[in-house]
């Protein structure tokens, strides 16, 4: 387990955990999410999405194992009802059983972990440390009653405001069936197999993908005022239609950071306002890392 004794931790009282246990738990969720499961190994978690058959995003989630025939989900707890209750209708006669073990696990948030390629899983007993994009953040999960990791305390929305300074957004309550992966990104930060078999949407994930038709990404923007998740963005050319919409959003360096899925042409010129066309102006920031040119 890296160290995490000069990190800055927060207890991530917002999110939960699902368990899936039994000798399908894998091939079950490899049947339902967006990433491979069936493939997935000790060393490493998996970032996915829980979509419509429509291809819309339910949830967003990590998972990795914790054993060989159970498989912990961490994901915003305000998903994690729904999406345990949708996910047990389709288990059927696969030998896995979900249930909610949020009780039994503390996720943490760390901010200057040593470096580490995202995704990758450190293990300390029961407790594991899952390396997220931008190098030196990290979801730490451990046994409730285990201490917690060393370090400052930092605030939530200091943690909300690293998370979108990395251009990384969770489906949360106000923004479930809002997007399609692609639309924040997932697909470039991990969370989307195109190598895989069926789970549902998966025909409208690979259709955006692959017919360059992707009108609407993440982006991340910055502003003097407070934002939240799920609020409209609106564009000074188009004053009545909303141009996107907060999918995360924190402080960072005392200004308000703003990871906003957004129509790809109001960048072109005019300027982005929140709330409404005569809010707060968003200035942009440059992204953490590239998006692929679509063909």
């Amino acid at each position: 387990m890296p160290e995490a004794s000069h990190a800055s931790q927060l207890r991530l009282h917002d999110w939960g955990v699902i368990r899936a246990a039994g000798a399908d738990a894998a091939s079950f969720l490899h049947s339902q999410l967006t990433q491979d499961f069936a493939l997935l190994g000790r060393d490493h978690a998996r970032l996915a999405g829980f979509c419509t058959a429509k291809g819309r995003l339910l949830a967003t989630l990590v998972g990795w194992k914790q054993a060989d025939d159970e498989i912990l989900l961490a994901l915003p707890a305000e998903t994690l009802a729904a999406t345990l209750k949708r996910l047990s209708m389709f288990v059927l006669r696969a030998k896995c059983k979900l249930s909610d073990a949020s009780a039994e696990f503390a996720v943490y948030g760390l901010l200057g972990t040593p470096a580490a390629e995202a995704w990758t899983l450190a293990r300390d007993g029961d407790a594991v440390q899952i390396a997220l994009p931008g190098t030196t953040r990290a979801l730490r999960v451990q046994p409730l009653a285990a201490p917690a990791p060393a370090g400052a305390d930092i605030t939530p929305d200091a943690w909300a405001g690293a998370e979108a300074e990395a251009g990384m957004a969770w489906v949360r309550g106000a923004t479930v069936e809002a997007f399609v992966p692609q639309m924040i990104n997932f697909e470039v930060l991990g969370g989307v197999s195109f190598k895989k078999g069926c789970y549902p949407g998966q025909e409208i994930v690979a259709r955006s993908q692959y017919r360059g038709t992707l009108k609407r990404r993440l982006q991340v923007f910055e502003t003097d005022a407070a934002a939240n998740v799920g609020q409209e963005i609106f564009h000074s050319a188009d004053p009545e239609q909303p141009a996107g919409v907060v999918a995360g959003c924190g402080s960072r360096d005392g200004r308000t950071v703003i990871a906003a899925e957004i129509k790809l042409a109001t960048l072109e010129d005019g300027s982005l306002h929140l709330g409404q066309a005569s809010g707060a102006v968003l200035t942009p920031r440059t992204l953490p890392y590239d998006i692929p040119p679509q063909d």
